[in-house]
């Protein structure tokens, strides 16, 4: 019976496309199966099925132990043929970029990247993806055979978790040595920071005249218990803040209850990040700003005016 066959090298993203998964499963009259490669991959073998998995693949090459995206993306393959998997859902996480593109290649398949939407339609899957920089969204319909699908993380909900057990099948691959092999790592130096988890950001721009007023912004956030996020500019160009707060194309997609962005103009490329927030509040100096348009609240204002003023009201309460 032909599948669809999920991975990531994260575990929780996999579990957002095992919950999609399921959804398409039964509408395609496909089972559900999903890759787990690497170090220690028994252990993880619970979680998988009780996201809906009905079969989880074990990968426990030695080659596996490193993330090498050609070695990674000639598992799935093999993974693919041998075992019928019409649908690769890969999540497109930094390692995910690379790895679709390979898998698609090997396979012949035809490949959406970046997907954030997947719905079945008579037999086949219309996926949808921004494009033109973010200003819109396009529906690609996948007509071969084989599809790989690389959707962004926090595109779908999570489902319920559910007791159930599957089929464990351990893969006998045939890998070869790497080209080119990781001789050392070193640890990248960044925030403890999860944005995607929060349940509300305070978001800052560049209406921020200097780094020193990023304590302003920190006195709002605590205020509403919220982590701190920023446009690009804020964290590449003026490297106030790490990249790991960036929202936006080049950085998270988030969905928390209350976001309030301050001298944010709300161009494209970073609104996509946060634009599925439940309430969003704007202050901005600037009546025209793009950011309003989105906003469920506004102040048109200058923000050094309007927080202190706003950090009153909150005391009050």
């Amino acid at each position: 019976m032909p599948e669809i066959l999920v991975f990531c090298d994260r575990d929780e993203v996999a579990f957002e496309l095992l919950s999609k998964g399921k959804e398409l499963s039964q509408k395609l009259n496909m089972k559900l199966g999903a890759a787990i490669l690497g170090k220690e991959a028994e252990k993880k073998v619970d979680g998988y099925f009780a996201y809906g998995a009905d079969k989880v693949y074990l990968g426990k090459d030695a080659l596996l132990s490193d993330f090498y995206a050609d070695i990674y993306a000639d598992a799935l393959c093999q993974i693919s043929q041998n075992y019928d998997s019409q649908v690769l859902l890969i999540g497109s996480t930094k390692r995910g970029k690379e790895l679709a593109p390979r898998v698609a290649k090997k396979l012949g398949a035809g490949s959406v990247t970046d997907a954030i939407g997947i719905e079945a339609k008579d037999g086949d899957l219309l996926v949808s993806r921004y494009a033109l920089g973010g200003n819109t969204v396009s529906s690609e319909l996948i007509k071969t055979s084989k599809k790989v699908i690389s959707v962004m993380p926090r595109s779908f909900e999570l489902g319920a978790k559910e007791t159930k057990q599957g089929e464990v099948v351990e893969v006998d691959l045939k890998l070869r040595e790497p080209r080119v092999k990781i001789v050392e790592k070193r640890d990248k130096a960044r925030e403890a920071v999860n944005l995607e988890d929060a349940e509300a950001l305070v978001c800052v721009g560049r209406g921020l005249a200097k780094k020193e007023d990023l304590e302003l912004i920190q006195e709002l956030a605590r205020a509403f218990k919220a982590e701190i996020a920023c446009t690009k500019p804020i964290a590449t160009d003026y490297q106030w803040l790490s990249e790991d707060r960036v929202l936006g194309l080049s950085g998270k997609r988030c969905k928390p209850v209350l976001c309030i962005s301050v001298g944010v103009s709300g161009t494209i490329q970073h609104v996509v990040g946060m634009r599925d927030s439940k309430i969003i509040v704007a202050i901005n100096r600037d009546p025209k700003a793009e950011i309003f348009k989105l906003a469920d609240y506004g102040i048109v204002g200058d923000l050094y005016k309007a927080i202190p003023a706003l950090m009153e009201e909150i005391k009050a309460l």
